[in-house]
C-alpha cells in the first residue's frame, strides 16, 4: 500500500510497485544457488528482476509477462535440478561400487 500520510498520493492509494503481483525472486534465487543445472536458475532470476523493475514503473502487463516466464523457468530448473542431482548420485554410487569391487578383486589376486 501507499506509505500513508507522507505519500503524495494520499493514504491507502496504491502506486507503482504496490500490487500483489508475485515476481518469484526468492524462488529464482534458490534455484540460482542450489539448482542451477543448465543455468536456468540464473535466467529465471534475471526475468524475476525484470518483472520487479516493470512492476516498479507501473507496467503491470510487462511485469506479469516476465513473472510468468520466470515461473516457467523456475519449474524447469527445479525439475531438472532434482533429476540431475538424483541421477548424478546414482552414477557416483555405481562408479564407487565398481571401483570397490575392482579393488577387492585386485587384492584377492595378489593374496592380501
Amino acid at each position: 500500500m501507499g506509505s500513508g500520510l507522507l505519500s503524495p498520493r494520499g493514504p491507502g492509494t496504491p502506486g507503482p510497485g504496490d500490487t500483489a503481483l508475485p515476481d518469484h525472486i526468492v524462488w529464482s534465487l534458490f534455484n540460482t544457488i542450489f539448482m542451477n543445472w543448465c543455468c536456468l536458475g540464473f535466467v529465471a532470476f534475471a526475468y524475476s528482476v525484470k518483472s520487479r523493475d516493470r512492476k516498479m514503473v507501473g507496467d503491470i502487463t510487462g511485469a506479469q509477462s516476465y513473472a510468468s516466464t520466470a515461473k516457467c523457468l523456475n519449474i524447469w530448473a527445479l525439475v531438472l535440478g532434482i533429476f540431475m542431482t538424483v541421477g548424478s548420485i546414482v552414477v557416483l554410487v555405481f562408479i564407487y561400487v565398481a571401483v570397490y569391487r575392482t579393488a577387492l578383486e585386485i587384492m584377492k589376486n595378489r593374496g592380501y
